[in-house]
């Protein structure tokens, strides 16, 4: 028997207290769906989709500013595509962009600053939503805008950080054993910052790959750690302890901490990024975009925290599915909902 097969054998036949380990990586909700990790667990092991999709924790007021912009006469807005089909308080943007808002979909920031320098006689704005890891990205972006004295160029900004949030979590819902810490994040932050967090929580953290095989080694790791703080850096090929300080350097230059809203669980205090003062000329309007209504029925808020699980919404597969999603964490391939919805999963 290798590793792996005796790791799964003793996942599936797990048999002691209830385990409640949450996720909080949007891609990682992808893959533990893709590879069918919740069917190779013993029911006594729950796996939690936590706040880890950012289009999923961006309030509505967000949405609501970008479907202004996008109405805005000579504007464009330009985003990826799962925020397209996000619905603010009135409207997506999808549902702006067919009352004739100009909205375009980009694979890559990068293109921002090109569309910009071509067509120098439209506005444009792109909507900077993410975590740490594409934070280095819009900083990027800032880079290549003051170099090229772009002057119709500016991002509206929805920047998350984990560690706050993660400490929200904790405090509020207090049902959690453990974390699979986000792996993607973690290039960025490096693992010293979940074993800080690990201490203060009384928590254990493992950072995680996004294989199969990986998300497998975390779990076991996770219950071999039950009741114990601590940390288990599994994915080493691309987490070191420090992260990537080149990248962290420059989301220092261009921006700084503030508080930032979160969908389902309010302003949390120092969990989000946004432009420094001296750089706020290129901001479309980021500040006190705080307000979030939810759409009627929907328990996105109460999924987010690991409060129901996704079929426990009385939308879930009826009033609301990937084609016609009600909520965010329906919309985007890594919310909760959504992953739940496509792999058939139900509560246990």
């Amino acid at each position: 028997m290798t590793k792996l097969d005796e790791i799964k054998d003793k996942l599936k036949n797990y048999d002691k207290e209830p385990l409640r380990f949450m996720e909080v990586c949007g891609t990682h909700t992808a893959a533990i769906s893709e590879n069918g990790i919740p069917s190779m667990l013993s029911p006594k092991i729950h796996l939690i989709s936590g706040p880890g999709c950012p289009v999923c924790v961006t309030v509505t007021a967000v949405i609501d500013k970008l479907t202004e912009l996008c109405l805005t006469e000579n504007t464009t807005v330009l985003t990826f595509g799962d925020l397209i089909r996000v619905k603010g308080s009135k409207m997506s943007l999808a549902d702006a962009r067919a009352e004739g808002g100009s909205v375009q979909m980009l694979y890559s920031p990068m293109d921002a600053v090109k569309m910009a320098i071509a067509n120098k006689t439209k506005q444009y704005v792109f909507a900077a939503i993410g975590f740490e890891t594409t934070t280095p990205v819009y900083a990027m972006v800032m880079e290549e805008i003051i170099k090229n004295d772009v002057k119709n160029l500016r991002l509206l900004t929805s920047l998350k950080t984990m560690p706050q949030v993660i400490r929200w979590v904790c405090k509020n819902t207090g049902n959690i054993d453990g974390f699979i810490a986000p792996g993607h994040v973690a290039v960025i932050t490096g693992s010293d910052e979940y074993r800080n967090l690990s201490k203060e929580t009384g928590l254990p953290f493992a950072v995680s790959g996004f294989e199969g095989a990986q998300l497998l080694f975390a779990i076991y790791a996770l219950v071999g750690m039950k009741g114990q703080s601590g940390i288990r850096n599994l994915y080493r090929g691309a987490v070191t302890n420090e992260g990537n300080l080149q990248a962290k350097a420059m989301v220092n230059k261009y921006f700084e901490v503030c508080d930032a809203s979160w969908r389902g669980m309010g302003m949390i205090e120092g969990s989000g990024m946004r432009l420094k003062e001296e750089f706020r000329k290129y901001d479309a309007g980021s500040t006190d975009l705080d307000s979030d209504v939810m759409p009627a029925g929907c328990s996105c808020a109460r999924v987010l925290t690991g409060e129901i699980s996704p079929d426990e919404c009385p939308l879930f597969g009826k009033g609301c599915t990937p084609e016609n999603a009600h909520g965010a964490c329906m919309v985007s391939t890594e919310g909760s909902c959504y992953n739940y919805y496509i792999s058939g999963r139900r509560k246990r």
